[in-house]
This record gives structure tokens, C-alpha cells and sequence, in this order.
């Protein structure tokens, strides 16, 4: 029965006719076998024309939807020293609750009442700036009242000019009259002294005219000379109007300067009353930096600097908060290649570390611990992971996500694309080739309009 030796007793002794050998030698052991085969092929080749939905895999971590509400930082916009704690970490705070006190490490602030202090500076330069404006506007008086004498004076002067001309005038009638009455007391001269020669009058009318003749020529001397005071005058009152000019042009070019040096010092003056008042204001605003506040609402995370006492330069990190209320969302990274099958309002399948889940990729309907997303934003630069940043946002048509999720834990994101078949799906991903690329409906309608 076992074949051992080399005589085959099968072919010598009918074994047929024993019970045993009917129950060895007619059996069929690959009957089963064969059924579950040909189920098996029947079952995958059937499979072989499911749907499957093509989508596009990556990894990526929870974050928050806008920048405002992601974890952060507080620095401290001055160097100082920390003096006091108010917080623990893990504490809750609200927006405005101080966190910690510091103190001023510059010598120049030492001073508690630095900012009274330039107050006080800045109200008497203030005051000296009213002065100067006092000063400018006596002087504008000032100038303008000489403006005034001046031109009385003047006025003044040329009437003594036309008073005198006119006195030229007259002086000018009187020595014609005089040299009209001379050249008569020369003709009557003539005359006597023609007739006395003749014998016609006496000695006495020709001395008599030679007298008038003699004081005829004195008056014309005398109307001359005052013809030439009379023009002497003239001349006097127009000097007199010239230095009058003079005069008061230096008196107002005097008062005209010290009034721009008055305007000149309270502009200065002006000037240091601003930077004081910047000043003020610097000061009580730095003041108010000495107490670090929460930015919003939320979780101190991480003390970064510790101690009392410990200095710090401006703009260094002193402790770590989350804010209490943030929206959601996760930021995944996918292939170059895939970036074309990418667009915003896509529906996204996440999977959330620490959460539970039974994940069937290409059937996302019977995926059990997964969530709903939408593409918010596609990156458009390459990341330095040599990836294309995506932003999703929770899915408003689906279950909303765990609350107990947090920023910063890991995700794994499915990009749901088109449907195929299994078998489309198996030749494609055995030949390399990428999801079939296709535009969204939404996007193809508003190009046809």
C-alpha cells in the first residue's frame, strides 16, 4: 500500500474489494479546495468592477484656521528684569490679566517720577512759548505805531516842503517886483539926471531919484537874499524828510528783528514743547509695559524665562500661551504631482492621531473614525519638505470634529477624487501613473457661462 518495495502489489492483489481501500482510493481531496478557488474568482473578478474613489493620501498636523488664534509667544517690547510672577503654568487667563511684573534696567528711566517730572519741562516751555508769542505780538504793535508816526512825520515834512516852495514862490514875485521897481528907479534916474543936464530940473530930483535908486537896488539885494533862504529852506525840509525816512526805517528794521528773533525763539520753543510731549507720552506708555498682559483669552503654556531678577533684551521670549477658543483646522502636504488634482472646496477624509478609526481609502463611506474637511487654501510656493502646503477647514455638511483635539497633533488626510473602477485602479497604480487629473464641476459650468 505504501509503494515501499519494488514489487507494486496494487497490480498483483485487487484491493478494490476492501472497505478501506474505497474510502482511500475514490475520494476526492481537492473538491473543496476547487469551490473556494472558483468562488474566489468569481467573487475578485466581480470586485474587480466595483467603484473605488480615487483620492490622494498625506500627512500633516492640526492647526488653526487663522494666524491670530495659533499658540505664541509674549515678548517684551523694552529690556527690563522680571520682578514678580502673577501666573502659573497651565493657568487660564482672560485678555488684560497681568502675567508678570518687570522693572527698568536703563538708568535713564530709573526715575518714578520721570513723567512728572517732564510734564513740569514741558509746561514751562510752554509758558516760554506764550512769552515769545506775547513778545511778537508787542512788537507787531510796536512796528505799527512807528508805521504810523512815520508816516505823520512825513506827512509833516512835506507839508513844511510845499509851505516852503511856496515861500520860494513869493520870494521869487518880490524879487521880480524889486527888479521891476529898480529898473523904474533907474529909468527915473536917467531921466532927472537928462533933464538936470539940460537944465530942465533941479540938483535936488536927481539926487532925490539917485536915493531911490540906491534903495531900490538894496530892496531887489535884500528879496534875493531872502529868495535864496526861502530855497535854502526847501532843501532843509527835504533832508529833514530824508533822515525822518531814515530814521524810522532803522526803528522798524529793529523792531522787525527782534520780533523774527521773538518768532524764531518760539518756534524752538514750540519745538521742544512737541518733543516733550512725545516724551510724556513715551514715558507713560512704557510705563505701562512693565506689566506683561495676555494678548486674548486662553492657556499660559510655557514659562521661557524663570527666576526673579532675571534680565532680558527687548524683543526676547519670555513665556508661551494658547489662546482658549480657536477654529480648527490641519494643514497637510502633498506631492508636486498631485498638486493639479488639488483645488479649493475639495472634499477632504481626516484621520486624527490618538482617535480610533477603520480606514477603507477608496470606499470613504464605510471608513469608520474619520472626518469631514474642505480645501481652504492651496499653497502656492513648494515648502521647504519639498511638498505643497494644503489648508482644511472642518466640513460643514459633516460630523463636526473632536473637541478634545488640540493644535499641533498629527493627521493623516485623504483628498477624495474621481470614481473608477478597482481594476482601473490596480492597472494604474501598477504602472506608476497619476490620478486621473479633472476640474471641478463648479469651475467647468462658470467657464461655459
Amino acid at each position: 500500500m505504501l509503494n515501499i518495495s519494488r514489487n507494486a502489489l496494487n497490480k498483483e492483489v485487487d484491493l478494490s474489494k476492501f472497505k478501506s481501500a474505497k474510502l482511500v482510493f475514490n475520494k476526492d481531496y481537492y473538491k473543496l479546495w476547487r469551490r473556494f478557488l472558483a468562488g474566489f474568482t468569481i467573487v475578485g473578478f466581480i470586485a474587480l468592477f466595483l467603484p473605488w474613489t480615487q483620492n490622494i493620501s498625506g500627512r500633516g498636523k492640526v492647526t488653526t484656521l487663522t494666524p491670530d488664534q495659533r499658540p505664541q509667544t509674549i515678548q517684551s517690547p523694552i529690556p527690563g528684569s522680571i520682578q514678580q510672577w502673577f501666573v502659573r503654568e497651565g493657568d487660564e487667563v482672560k485678555k488684560g490679566d497681568t502675567i508678570m511684573k518687570i522693572a527698568e534696567i536703563k538708568s535713564e528711566y530709573f526715575d518714578p517720577n520721570l513723567v512728572q517730572r517732564t510734564q513740569n519741562q514741558r509746561d514751562a516751555k510752554a509758558f516760554a512759548v506764550e512769552s515769545y508769542a506775547g513778545k511778537v505780538k508787542a512788537q507787531d504793535v510796536r512796528i505799527s505805531a512807528l508805521s504810523s508816526e512815520r508816516r505823520l512825520k512825513l506827512e509833516q515834512a512835506q507839508n513844511k516842503i510845499y509851505q516852503s516852495q511856496l515861500k520860494v514862490q513869493a520870494d521869487s514875485i518880490d524879487l521880480e517886483a524889486a527888479k521891476t521897481n529898480l529898473r523904474i528907479a533907474q529909468t527915473k534916474y536917467d531921466r532927472a539926471e537928462s533933464l538936470f543936464k539940460d537944465g530942465f530940473t533941479a540938483l535936488k530930483r536927481v539926487e532925490d531919484a539917485r536915493v531911490k535908486l540906491q534903495e531900490t537896488e538894496a530892496k531887489r539885494i535884500s528879496q534875493e537874499a531872502k529868495l535864496l533862504a526861502s530855497k535854502n529852506v526847501v532843501l532843509n525840509a527835504k533832508i529833514e524828510v530824508s533822515k525822518l525816512k531814515a530814521e524810522y526805517a532803522d526803528k522798524i528794521s529793529k523792531a522787525q528783528s527782534e520780533k523774527f528773533s521773538a518768532q524764531s525763539n518760539q518756534f524752538d520753543s514750540e519745538a521742544q514743547v512737541q518733543k516733550l510731549d512725545s516724551d510724556v507720552s513715551n514715558y507713560s506708555i512704557r510705563n505701562g509695559l512693565l506689566y506683561i498682559t495676555a494678548p486674548y483669552d486662553g492657556f499660559i503654556n510655557t514659562a521661557l524665562r524663570g527666576g526673579i531678577g532675571q534680565t532680558f533684551k527687548e524683543g526676547e521670549e519670555l513665556v508661551g500661551i494658547i489662546p482658549t477658543n480657536v477654529d480648527l483646522a490641519v494643514e497637510t502636504f502633498v506631492e508636486p504631482i498631485d498638486l493639479p488634482l488639488i483645488h479649493k472646496g475639495e472634499k477632504v477624509r481626516v484621520q486624527f492621531d490618538g482617535w480610533p478609526a477603520i480606514v477603507f481609502s477608496g470606499w470613504p463611506n464605510v471608513s469608520y473614525g474619520t472626518y469631514g474637511a474642505e480645501v481652504v487654501a492651496v499653497e502656492r510656493f513648494i515648502s521647504p519638505n519639498g511638498k505643497f502646503r494644503v489648508l482644511l477647514k472642518p466640513d460643514s455638511e459633516d460630523h463636526p470634529w473632536p473637541k478634545d483635539i488640540r493644535a499641533g497633533s498629527g493627521a493623516f488626510t485623504m483628498a477624495l477624487l474621481d470614481d473608477v473602477p478597482i481594476w482601473f485602479e490596480l492597472w494604474r497604480q501598477l504602472n506608476g501613473f497619476p490620478p486621473n487629473y479633472y476640474q471641478p464641476i463648479e469651475n467647468t459650468d462658470a467657464k461655459k457661462k
